[in-house]
């Protein structure tokens, strides 16, 4: 499958994006359409306040990695990193501990922090963020309103709501997901130029980002789903799950709690024909085509491993092959 060369000069994809599945896919889709006009509305709902700075995980790895400050093992935070910032801090007993924000990582988070302190939203932050590190994109927050995705959990016996930075950090995802809460979504606005981004795209796609807390959060803003299901393009998606497995995290954490199966084909109905025009399955998942089909969505099977930028370069040129394909 193949989109023709002329079709990429100054194509308009949207990309639907979290953390590092997300910015590693962009990395991707970058070297497969240099030339393409790519937007990123990126997943906020991860952001957390500490030590007073507000903290974007999502955003600045989309920013480092495309930016090439990103530490390339982890897939997050700043390469060279120090921590003693954060070893003076717990030495004056302050905490939380278990998130480790690195001595360059907090360069940023200082700044955001300043900048919306003076009224600044955080689309504007973001974009004069991004002027330091030229990530080759437009990379938009989902919306300036704070949105915070809280997981509700049980505990020694007892129930209680916990911000998913603390599930995912500090718990590890150890204990069952017994619903997921964008806390504050419904009340919030896309960020200005999100919706304008949507509906002037040729092509939007999702990643292999997390569907219930990246991809899912985003879609809960008011009017961004809408946007998308209305937007008249092909909309296609990547799985992040592979054999029955998430390739990075605990998605199948996620999804158990919203009710769905961790599997390529329950992802894909996840997201539903009404908003998913074709779905990328890996080859493993080969058998589940036919059922992804039998939902109305158009399903292909592709090596979805992103073992590198040209393997990664390779699934999105399917991507964008397949968008050709409904299209026509």
């Amino acid at each position: 499958m193949s989109f023709p060369p002329d079709r990429l000069l100054c194509m308009r994809i949207v990309v639907l994006a979290g953390g590092i599945g997300g910015a590693r896919f962009l990395r991707g889709l970058k070297s497969a359409a240099p030339d393409a006009d790519i937007t990123v509305i990126g997943n906020t709902g991860d952001d957390i306040h500490l030590f007073g700075l507000k903290v974007c995980p999502d955003l600045d790895t989309v920013m480092y990695t495309l930016g090439g400050g990103i530490n390339e093992e982890q897939g997050w935070g700043r390469a060279d990193e120090t921590f003693q910032v954060k070893g003076e801090l717990a030495a004056y007993g302050v905490g939380p501990e278990w998130f480790g924000l690195g001595d360059r990582d907090f360069a940023t988070h200082i700044v955001r922090t300043q900048m919306l302190g003076a009224g600044y939203p955080l689309s504007a932050v973001t974009e004069a963020l991004c002027e330091r590190w030229q990530p080759g994109v437009r990379l938009l927050p989902m919306s300036d309103d704070r949105i915070e995705t809280h997981v509700a959990v049980e505990v020694d016996g007892e129930r209680k709501a916990v911000h998913f930075q603390e599930y995912w950090v500090k718990l590890r995802a150890s204990v069952d997901a017994q619903a997921v809460v964008p806390v504050g979504a419904e009340q919030a606005k896309p960020a200005p130029g999100v919706l304008e981004a949507i509906g002037e795209a040729d092509v939007i796609l999702f990643p292999p980002s997390n569907p219930v807390v990246s991809i899912g959060t985003i879609l809960a803003v008011p009017g961004v789903r809408e946007a998308i299901a209305d937007a008249g393009v092909p909309v296609v998606g990547l799985s992040p799950i592979v054999g029955d497995a998430p390739v990075r995290g605990m998605a199948d954490k996620m999804l158990a709690a919203v009710g769905v199966e961790s599997t390529a084909a329950a992802v894909a109905r996840h997201y539903g024909s009404g908003l998913l025009d074709g779905w990328l399955v890996d080859t493993v998942d080969a058998g589940t085509v036919e059922d992804v089909e039998s939902a109305g969505i158009r399903c292909r099977a592709v090596p979805l491993m992103m073992t590198g930028v040209e393997a990664t370069a390779a699934m999105a040129r399917e991507a964008l092959g397949l968008a050709e394909e409904v299209r026509a």
